[in-house]
């Protein structure tokens, strides 16, 4: 299994698959719209920009486990995303991350890069205290904008969790481009 084997939903309800990335670098990652980490769709968004011609490709998959944060329908998102932060980048259906529902994709990368922590910091602190019952080896979604990095050639290098410094996501990706 590797992570070209897996399709996914637009939120237009276009199927997408992966093998249509083979030799880019991805940046897949879980988002909700009223979150405090919202605002990262501004670093992605520019990401997309500054790389997408260079091989890198950002997998954007609106997520409403964590607080039900990401409310409204495909279309109210992806309008919310364009007006707010100008995203170009494609939004694949509203799905879960977690439990039995969660989508295939994320299964896999959850077994590639389990959670390793939430770093240092007052907003890491914080995470880890109002998640404090997930066991630490439980490799699950923790919360909203959790980004998984893969090489150009499908193997999933690093995860980072939404407390992880943008400019340290930036600096993965770019190795990799």
């Amino acid at each position: 299994m590797s992570i070209y084997d897996f399709t996914l939903t637009r939120g237009d309800g276009a199927e997408v698959s992966l093998a249509d990335y083979r030799g880019k670098v991805l940046l897949i990652v879980n988002t909700a719209t009223g979150c405090g980490f919202t605002p990262h769709y501004e670093p992605i968004e520019k990401m997309y920009e500054e790389y997408h011609d260079k091989g890198l490709e950002i997998i954007d998959v609106p997520c409403n486990q964590f607080r039900e944060q990401t409310p409204g329908t495909d279309e109210e998102i992806r309008q919310f995303c364009q007006l707010k932060y100008n995203t170009q980048f494609p939004q694949m259906k509203k799905s879960d991350v977690n439990g039995e529902n969660a989508l295939p994709l994320f299964t896999y990368l959850k077994e590639q890069k389990g959670f390793e922590g939430f770093g240092k910091g007052p907003m890491a602190l914080m995470m880890s205290q109002m998640l404090k019952k997930i066991p630490k080896e439980n490799p699950d979604i923790r919360w909203n904008f959790t980004k998984f990095v893969v090489d150009r050639e499908g193997n999933v290098v690093a995860r980072f969790e939404p407390t992880a410094d943008m400019k340290k996501v930036e600096e993965c990706v770019v190795s990799l481009l």
